[in-house]
Order: structure tokens, then C-alpha cells, then sequence
């Protein structure tokens, strides 16, 4: 039996344990009601993808912050003014496109039944499995909400955030020191831009180089280069230096060797209460754990049964 095949016996075991905790959600939920609902969300995303592969890290750190204000119910993907996807931390969020793709083809297949919140669940899912990283089985059932406030974003993680402050606001939703690197740890693919972390590069100290001390020496003037004192701002680096499109532990080791981007990611590395998780995550066992915390987090205030509802367009309450 390879070792791959191992792993995934290990998250199918680990899904069991997870699903206790829920709250109706469970694998399979559409296997009577709409047979094909996770294959046609893969094989859409699988066609964004083709023609731009940074869909895939925008699916992902779009289904974190939906789930991370009031809870996995594909608030975030509602228009109009003051919604959740007109907040500062989310203008920058992309994949809305694919998942209005999905939905369109879902609605023909099987009409009303295919939530958008289980929609966005699956491409998170599906955008890792692309990136090269371990597929997980993704608990089903949830229902869409029917509130999305601009205001209610201000507790989404953020990049100058320290440790404490990172492991209070992962608490608040059943997730712990492990889940919290693990889950940040899905900034292995992707970019961010210049503006998120270029004062760590000038004048942040008064003695040295006057860069974060945090930052490996070698690596300055390399950052420096992609982002100067007064260039572009919006000008897009990688989060994972020389792996930003696949899904794997080398950003672990950028952050052992001092070259993690965004000031709040370096701090796990530098904080002894997260560095152990640290040194822990790396080749395959990032795989099955990220996983693992990645049905924890989906299932963060999911709204089953009677709540909610099934929206026919995801960007707008039916």
C-alpha cells in the first residue's frame, strides 16, 4: 500500500472524528440528491484553472474568509453595498467567477438543492488537489446565509497580527495552535502584493540594514529589488519564494531560514509557542493535517436543516 493511499485512509478516518462536531454536516450529502454535484464543481474549477492558475489560491483564501466571518455560509459572495466582499480585507479576493460558473451548471443539473457555501467548500478543495497537494473528503450540507455586513470582518486574521493575537482569534472558532499553522500554511501558493509587507523592508528599525531583524539579511535587498521604498504598491510577490504554485512544506522552510513574506506568517517561526508546529509540518504530514484543519474550519457556524437556504444566484439572497 503506498504511502499516499495510508494518508488518505488516515483523513477519511480523521473526517469521522471531525463530523461529530459537524453540526449536520456529512461526506456524501448529495449522493442521492445530485449525483454528480462534486464533479462538476472540480471540472469547473479545473477549467479556470487551465487558463489561470492563480484561481486556485483565491479559492482557497476566499473559502477562509467566508468561513471566518459569521461562519461557512457563502456570506462573503453576496453583492451590494456594504457586504462582506466590499471590506478592506476582501477587495483583493478572487475566484467569484468560478463559483458562479459551478452554480449556473449545478442549477441546470439539479435546481435548488447544491448550497453555494458546499460550493466554495469543494473549490477550496479542489484548487489544492491541483496545486499538487493531498485531496481530503469534504463534509457536505451546508446552507447559505442571509446576512453578509462589511462591519462584521474586522476579526479576520491579519498580516501585521502577532502570535497571541493570531492563536485568540483561531480559538474563537474551535481551532488551535496546530490548525492555526497548518491553515496559514495554505500560503504556500499564491502572491500578495508589495503594500502588505514593505515596510518591513525600510526604516522598521533604526540599527542595521533598518529591515525587520526577523528577514534573512540575504534576503532584503532580493525584496528590496521586487518592491523599492516608492515603486508599485499593488505589484504582486510571491508568499512562498520559489514554489508559488505548488502546494507543499517549502514555506515552512522559507520561514526556518527567515524568508517568510508577510510579517505575520515570520512570526510563527519566531514565536517559540508555534515554532515546534513549524518544524513539524513539512513533506507529506503537511498534507494530511492541512487536511484535517481544513474540515475543522469548514465546518466553523455552518447553517443545515431549516436555516439558511439554497440561493439560486450566490451573489445575491433569493
Amino acid at each position: 500500500m503506498s504511502q499516499k493511499t495510508v494518508l488518505m485512509f488516515l483523513l477519511l478516518a480523521m473526517v469521522g472524528t471531525t463530523m461529530v462536531k459537524g453540526q449536520g454536516t456529512r461526506v456524501g450529502f448529495y449522493a442521492t440528491t445530485c449525483r454528480r454535484a462534486e464533479s462538476i464543481v472540480r471540472a469547473t474549477v479545473q477549467s479556470h484553472f487551465t487558463s489561470d492558475a492563480s484561481i486556485a489560491p483565491g479559492l482557497l483564501r476566499m473559502h477562509f474568509h467566508d468561513c471566518f466571518v459569521n461562519g461557512c455560509d457563502a456570506s462573503i459572495l453576496i453583492d451590494g453595498p456594504n457586504t462582506e466582499k466590499t471590506a478592506g480585507p476582501n477587495l483583493l479576493l478572487r475566484g467569484y467567477d468560478v463559483i458562479a460558473d459551478a452554480k449556473t451548471q449545478l442549477e441546470a443539473a439539479c435546481p435548488g438543492v447544491v448550497s453555494c457555501a458546499d460550493i466554495l467548500a469543494l473549490a477550496a478543495r479542489d484548487s489544492v488537489v491541483l496545486t499538487n497537494g493531498l485531496s481530503w473528503p469534504v463534509p457536505t450540507g451546508r446552507r447559505d446565509g442571509r446576512v453578509s455586513l462589511a462591519s462584521d470582518t474586522s476579526n479576520l486574521p491579519g498580516f501585521t497580527d502577532s502570535v497571541d493575537v493570531q492563536k485568540q482569534k483561531f480559538a474563537a472558532f474551535g481551532l488551535n495552535t496546530q490548525d492555526l499553522v497548518t491553515l496559514v500554511g495554505g500560503h504556500t501558493i499564491g502572491t500578495t502584493a508589495c503594500q502588505f509587507f514593505r515596510y518591513r523592508l525600510y526604516n522598521f528599525t533604526t540599527t542595521g540594514n533598518g529591515a525587520d531583524p526577523s528577514i534573512n539579511p540575504a534576503f532584503v535587498s532580493q525584496l528590496q529589488s521586487l518592491c523599492p521604498q516608492n515603486g508599485d504598491g499593488s505589484r504582486r510577490i510571491a508568499l512562498d519564494t520559489g514554489s508559488q504554485n505548488r502546494f507543499d512544506s517549502s514555506f515552512f522552510a522559507n520561514l526556518r531560514s527567515g524568508r517568510g513574506i508577510l510579517e505575520s506568517d515570520q512570526k510563527l517561526w519566531t514565536d517559540a509557542t508555534t515554532r515546534t508546529f513549524v518544524q513539524r509540518l513539512s513533506g507529506l504530514t503537511f498534507g494530511a493535517q492541512f487536511g484535517r484543519s481544513m474540515v475543522k474550519m469548514s465546518n466553523i457556524g455552518v447553517k443545515t436543516g431549516t436555516n439558511g437556504e439554497i440561493r439560486r444566484l450566490c451573489s445575491a439572497i433569493n
